[in-house]
């Protein structure tokens, strides 16, 4: 569990490629009195990612950086970090995987969100797996990153059952709105450990 001091909040920065509808989410979160966060700055490997606009509309920092030569890049966005004073990082639809270079040489926390009841189902098109092997339940997972895909230390999930109609597009849907839910409690309960 982290400890905050005070009223000091968490500078945070938020990783996206895309749309951003679970950066929405944390900034809704970030800006309640009681958040233990503060989202500082938001990065997307993406100079269209949909999610840069909530950047814009909520006067946050945002800088994009296009993973082209991954080493080279890595070490900006780390120097990035440091000059922002970023000690945590919320990984939310960011579609690149972090070398373990970038997990060890980051001096903080990273935390990612992924569609599906980890171990099960790593990687992508997990819904589409999740139908195919006709699956009871599915759901989302916070969980903390480390050197493997999907596999750092779990901190909360939300189950839901998969229905008998549902399609990849349908479950993604339910699911992404479990997400937007789960992301924002498992900050809290890292940071109040409740």
């Amino acid at each position: 569990m982290v400890k905050l001091t005070g009223k000091t909040k968490v500078k945070t920065a938020v990783f996206i490629s895309g749309r951003g509808s679970n950066l929405k989410s944390l900034i809704k979160f970030a800006n309640l009195k009681k958040s233990p966060i503060q989202i500082k700055l938001i990065l997307s490997t993406n100079i269209r990612a949909k999610g840069l606009s909530f950047a814009r509309k909520h006067n946050i920092k945002y800088k994009t950086f296009k993973f082209e030569d991954k080493t080279r890049d890595e070490m900006n966005v780390l120097k990035y970090l440091n000059k922002n004073e970023i000690s945590l990082i919320c990984l939310a639809g960011f579609m690149k995987i972090l070398s373990i270079n970038f997990i060890k040489k980051f001096n903080g926390k990273i935390l990612n969100i992924h569609p599906s009841l980890l171990p099960k189902y790593k990687g992508l098109n997990t819904h589409q797996r999740v139908i195919k092997n006709k699956e009871k339940f599915s759901g989302c997972t916070v969980h903390f990153v480390n050197s493997r895909l999907d596999a750092g230390k779990i901190i909360m999930q939300k189950k839901i059952k998969v229905k008998k109609n549902d399609t990849a597009k349908s479950l993604a849907s339910r699911i992404l709105k479990q997400e937007h839910v789960l992301y924002p409690k498992a900050l809290g309960k890292l940071f109040f450990n409740r």
